[in-house]
């Protein structure tokens, strides 16, 4: 549709006004049944938005979503009309963003993603074209209607403030000398050793950023405020990549903070995945069994979609095999072992092979996945000293239980008792056909 959009045409209970924008599917502002401005996104097919979490999100930094119909004849998200207009055409017609406003800019886009993250959802295209500007604070639309994740949110946004700082074509000291750390954290080559979203709110507002200086109208740009605008097409904007940053002694200090938060991190998960194995060595059956599901979460915890946790459960199922091989394994090779000298406890053995195999679930060669994930949730908590000592304490006592317990408790097959008496018989055959040999 090209010019205004006749009045006679419907989309669900929403009347049509005019198109405001096209890309991976036209947005149009219309009115609602009341007579309310709305803005409706038409939705590409295949396109499966989480609606439900959508209108969870609530922050005054993310346009709020009314309503939608993503599987029918017509897919459609509707959400509040903003008054705004995209960043890039922001920073084009005012020139670069400093100060106070630059602030606000890198603490409300933080915000915003703290709050998409927290209802499991990823922006997945956020750029100067998903971002719109109403007096002065930014408010971000068209989020997860893309594939995404929180540290691809993260480089996002570090992409965007160094935009809006400097425009486009930025030179490398563009940024202010006060915000260099954060977009240098947000953009790290490593996802993991990126900070969350609501850490860098938390930065952002302590910021005191200088104006731009000898900041001026570009020429020939408009001195008027454009009309408002909907929100921005869903397709990713160009996003230059944030400018190399000096090697300041600020830079630095955020760098060696990270390392240790994330050597701290690591440590953490290291206590999870000792009591996840000390719990499958003491309680085999249910062990295992706890394990495959935190696996699971884990895998799935970055997902923002279904397709996300089928994949999440496939690739476990798919490292069960992996790990039923240790379990059998170890058994059998103490088994092996008794040959030489010394009698084992069929339990025991069997008790200490589904250990092994809990270990493979956690943390193996190519199988990465859950421990870096406990990496990044731990990160939040590694960043703070008292979370540390909190969280280090409590892992640690848990870890020294579970390996007490491992080493000095009957192992226990709850529930499934015919197969603890199988399983012991079989190992005291297979040892006594050892030792005859």
């Amino acid at each position: 549709m090209s010019g205004e959009t006749s009045h006679q045409e419907h989309i669900g209970p929403y009347r049509l006004l005019s198109p405001l924008g096209g890309g991976a599917g036209a947005v149009h502002r219309a009115a609602d049944p009341d007579g309310r401005d709305v803005a409706i996104r038409l939705l590409p097919p295949g396109t499966e938005p989480d609606l439900a979490r959508m209108r969870a999100v609530r922050s005054p930094y993310v346009v709020d979503v009314l309503d939608g119909e993503p599987a029918g004849p017509v897919p459609y998200v509707v959400s509040r009309f903003v008054p705004g207009r995209p960043l890039d055409e922001h920073v084009a017609a005012e020139g670069p963003v400093g100060g106070a406003a630059l602030r606000r800019m890198a603490f409300g886009l933080a915000k915003a993603l703290a709050a998409l993250h927290r209802q499991g959802l990823a922006h997945g295209a956020l750029g100067p074209g998903t971002v719109l500007v109403v007096d002065a604070a930014p408010v971000v639309v068209d989020f997860g209607l893309t594939g995404g994740d929180a540290p691809a949110d993260v480089a996002a946004w570090g992409a965007v403030v160094a935009f809006a700082a400097g425009g486009p074509d930025a030179p490398a000291g563009a940024l202010p000398a006060e915000l260099r750390p954060l977009v240098a954290a947000a953009t790290d080559p490593d996802p993991g050793a990126r900070p969350s979203a609501a850490d860098l709110a938390e930065a952002a507002s302590a910021l005191d950023l200088p104006p731009v200086p000898g900041t001026s109208r570009p020429s020939g740009a408009p001195s008027s405020r454009p009309a408002p605008v909907a929100p921005a097409p869903v397709a990713p904007s160009a996003v230059p990549p944030a400018p190399a940053v000096a090697d300041a002694s600020g830079t630095a200090a955020v760098a060696r903070g990270l390392a240790v938060a994330r050597g701290w991190a690591r440590l953490l998960a290291a206590m999870v995945v000792v009591i996840a194995v000390g719990v499958a060595v003491m309680m085999p059956i249910a062990g295992l069994a706890l394990s495959l599901a935190a696996v699971t979460l884990l895998r799935a915890a970055a997902a923002t979609s279904v397709r996300g946790w089928a994949w999440a459960l496939g690739r476990t199922l798919l490292t069960v095999p992996y790990a039923a091989a240790f379990t059998v394994a170890v058994p059998l090779a103490l088994v092996a072992a008794s040959a030489v000298g010394g009698e084992i406890d069929p339990l025991g053995a069997c008790a200490f092979g589904a250990g092994a195999g809990a270990a493979v679930l956690w943390t193996a060669p190519g199988v990465s996945g859950p421990r870096r994930q406990m990496e990044r949730m731990a990160l939040a908590t590694a960043r703070h000293p008292r979370g540390i000592a909190a969280a280090g304490v409590v892992l640690g006592v848990l870890a020294l239980l579970a390996i007490v317990g491992a080493m000095s408790l009957t192992p226990s097959f709850a529930p499934m008792y015919g197969l603890q008496s199988s399983l012991e018989s079989s190992i005291d055959r297979l040892q006594n056909a050892v030792d005859r040999m």
